[in-house]
């Protein structure tokens, strides 16, 4: 990106972009990713808030010290053009894969409940052309949308008033009783529905008032962190044991636990809702992979977007194995977790070439 790139996201902006990337759908299936600590899960959203708060700083002070550049860019001047590309396109790569993972958990959620007698393509191509739609608005759409699926989707936390009613408070104790094997499990599985802050390493060339990124990135980190305590704390007083470990969603169950006269079933308006959280999610990642195609191949059309759509698409109804999908997610996430030690990585090399990077 270049030095006249207009800056257009506020600090407002920033904590909205960061809290709405990281709810997704990620936390639908978090009281299951933790069920191997049992109850000992509440608290686990503080730790993964504390771990993304030390992780964020050195992606912050690797992007003050490339004001003007994103992350796709930062590879090619500390890395090299070759090598730099080369793990460009991993990135678009993995970005992409992400984008498939989200949308194929909330198609699958959909068909489960809502569509159990039919197929998806219809819903993933109408979802698809609104996320063109969205995308093709740049950074500034997504973060007004971001917004704007906070203050939509915030009153689903009244939901859980009848499970807490219905919960036992005594799940909660004792507070330890786990095992390290145990902690290490739901640590390494539970922290992938904390992703989604570390995209700041591509939009903050947009951001107004960088000095106050960190600050604001960290109170949409706490936010989200605040919104899955709320959500473990009621998994682990309204679920039994065995439940945290076999339902897969959750969250919407403990919709189920609504009692309205005139409402039949509250979990499909959660449901319904959350589309607008995997459209926040979704559209960030789709639109930093199409930074990076943009910058493999440097044109300045659209087609890129509409290259990687078609690709979602195609992957999403390919008849692959549900088991063979989940493994080929499970490896990518878990070598997104590289993606976190990275900009630690770069800012060793920075300081080796400090002299021949400086602009």
């Amino acid at each position: 990106m270049r030095s006249t790139q207009k800056k257009v996201l506020t600090k407002v902006h920033v904590l909205f972009l960061v809290q709405s990337c990281l709810i997704g759908t990620g936390i639908l299936q978090l009281p299951q990713k933790l069920s191997s600590m049992g109850y000992s899960q509440a608290f686990m959203p503080i730790l993964f808030s504390i771990i993304a708060t030390i992780t964020l700083w050195p992606m912050i002070w690797l992007n003050s010290k490339f004001p003007t550049n994103n992350l796709f860019q930062i590879n090619e001047i500390l890395l090299g053009k070759i090598i730099g590309k080369f793990f460009n396109f991993l990135l678009v790569l993995l970005f992409t894969i992400i984008c498939i993972d989200s949308i194929s958990s909330y198609m699958l959620l959909i068909q489960s409940t809502a569509l159990p007698e039919q197929t998806i393509t219809l819903p993933v191509i109408c979802f698809l052309a609104l996320l063109v739609y969205l995308v093709r608005g740049g950074i500034f759409a997504i973060a007004r949308f971001s917004i704007l699926t906070f203050f939509i989707t915030i009153p689903m936390v009244l939901f859980t008033k009848w499970a807490i009613q219905k919960g036992e408070f005594s799940h909660f104790f004792p507070l330890f009783n786990f095992t390290f094997q145990e902690f290490y499990e739901a640590t390494k599985n539970g922290y992938l529905s904390f992703l989604g802050y570390e995209l700041i390493l591509f939009y903050y060339p947009f951001i107004i008032q960088q000095k106050s990124a960190f600050k604001y990135a960290t109170i949409g980190i706490w936010i989200s962190g605040v919104l899955m305590l709320i959500t473990t704390g009621v998994s682990v007083m309204y679920f039994s044991e065995w439940q945290l470990s076999n339902i897969e969603f959750a969250v919407l169950n403990i919709f189920k636990a609504g009692e309205y006269s005139f409402i039949e079933r509250i979990d499909i308006i959660g449901m319904t809702l959350w589309i607008f959280l995997v459209y926040s999610t979704v559209a960030l990642y789709l639109w930093a992979a199409n930074q990076g195609f943009k910058s493999l191949i440097l044109a300045k059309s659209q087609i890129h977007l509409y290259i990687l759509v078609i690709a979602i698409f195609i992957a999403l109804i390919i008849p692959l194995s549900q088991h063979l999908k989940e493994k080929i997610f499970t490896i990518n996430n878990y070598v997104f977790y590289l993606l976190l030690l990275w900009p630690i990585f770069l800012s060793i090399i920075y300081f080796f070439r400090k002299k021949q990077v400086q602009q």
